[in-house]
C-alpha cells in the first residue's frame, strides 16, 4: 500500500476554527475512499467505520461529540457507499480493514477505530493485522465470532436487498426504542444513496459475509476495547449475552461492556448522548 496518497479534490468544506467535517479522498488500490475530516489537527486520531447499507452519516451525532472533546475524527464512507467509489472487486471485512489501514498510516496513527455492525469486523481485521497502528477499538452492535444471524433476517434477506425502498423498510425496524429527531430525512437520504449505481452492489456483498457465518479476529486482538450494545438489539436474540461473549473472545481482558438501554441496533443514533458518554470515557483512558 506504499502507492497510497490522501486526494484532496479542491471541491473540500472549508474548516472552521474547531476543525468542522472536511470531504476528503484517499486513493486505494481499485479506487478511492472519502472521508471526513473534523477536530483539532493535533487531537488523537478516531477512525469511524459504518455498517451495513449505511453511510458516514450514522456518526453524524457521534462526530461532534469526539471532535467537540479534543479528538481528530476521520469518518469514512465504505467502499461502495456514500461519496466513495463504487464496482469494487472485493467487499470483505478484510478489503475494509485494510482501507482503514490505508486511512491511518495517511493521517498519522495510532488510532482508535469505531464501528458499526459489520463495520466491527472491519475493524478488529485491522487491530489484528497492524497492532501497532490501532490503541483501540470501539465495537457498537457486534455480533460475538461465528454467530449465526436470527434466522428470520436469513430467509428474509433476499428481500430487503432487492431494492433501496425495502432495505428503507428493514432499516427503520432496527429502531425499536428510540429514533434521532431526523430520522425520516435520513431514512430518504440512506434509500438515496443506495439508489445511485453500484451501491445496493457492496450492499449484497456484505450481507453474504454476514450469512455466511462472519467470523472477526478478535482472538487476534490485543488492544483496548469497548463493546456498546443497545439492549433491546432487534439483530440479537440475547443483547446482553452477545455483548459478554464478544468481550470474552478479545484477546485483551477485560473487555468493557456498555449496555444502552431502550436502545436498538444503533445506540449512537438513537441515544447518543449516552452512547457518546461511554466513547468517551473509554477513549480518555486509551
Amino acid at each position: 500500500m506504499n502507492d497510497m496518497k490522501a486526494m484532496d479534490t479542491g471541491a473540500a468544506d472549508t474548516m472552521d476554527a474547531m476543525g468542522a467535517a472536511e470531504t476528503r479522498y484517499l486513493d486505494v488500490r481499485d479506487g478511492r475512499i472519502a472521508y471526513q475530516l473534523s477536530g483539532p489537527q493535533d487531537g488523537p486520531l478516531v477512525v469511524l467505520v459504518h455498517g451495513l447499507g449505511d453511510n458516514g452519516s450514522t456518526y453524524r451525532l457521534l462526530a461532534p461529540a469526539l471532535a467537540a472533546a479534543g479528538h481528530r475524527v476521520a469518518n469514512t464512507d465504505v467502499r461502495g457507499y456514500g461519496k466513495s467509489s463504487a464496482h469494487w472487486p472485493s467487499y470483505g471485512s478484510d478489503a475494509v480493514g485494510g482501507d482503514v489501514l490505508a486511512l491511518i498510516r495517511e493521517l498519522g496513527g495510532p488510532a482508535t477505530v469505531i464501528g458499526h455492525s459489520i463495520g466491527c469486523a472491519g475493524a478488529v481485521w485491522a487491530a489484528a493485522e497492524a497492532p501497532a497502528e490501532v490503541a483501540g477499538l470501539v465495537l457498537i452492535g457486534t455480533f460475538a465470532g461465528g454467530s449465526r444471524p436470527k434466522a428470520w433476517m436469513r430467509a428474509a434477506s433476499w428481500l430487503v436487498t432487492r431494492s433501496p425502498a425495502l432495505w428503507g423498510l428493514f432499516y427503520r425496524s432496527l429502531f425499536p426504542a428510540a429514533r434521532p429527531a431526523d430520522f425520516d430525512r435520513s431514512v430518504e437520504g440512506i434509500k438515496a444513496d443506495l439508489a445511485r449505481p453500484g451501491r445496493m452492489v457492496a450492499l449484497r456483498a456484505q450481507l453474504r459475509e454476514i450469512l455466511g457465518g462472519l467470523a472477526p479476529r478478535y482472538g487476534q486482538v490485543g488492544c483496548p476495547a469497548l463493546i456498546v450494545t443497545g439492549a433491546e438489539d432487534p439483530d440479537m436474540s440475547d443483547p446482553a449475552a452477545e455483548a459478554r461473549r464478544t468481550a470474552a473472545d478479545l484477546a485483551a481482558a477485560p473487555a468493557a461492556v456498555a449496555m444502552i438501554e431502550e436502545s436498538g441496533h444503533y445506540p449512537h443514533l438513537d441515544r447518543p448522548g449516552e452512547t457518546a458518554k461511554a466513547v468517551l470515557a473509554f477513549l480518555a483512558g486509551v
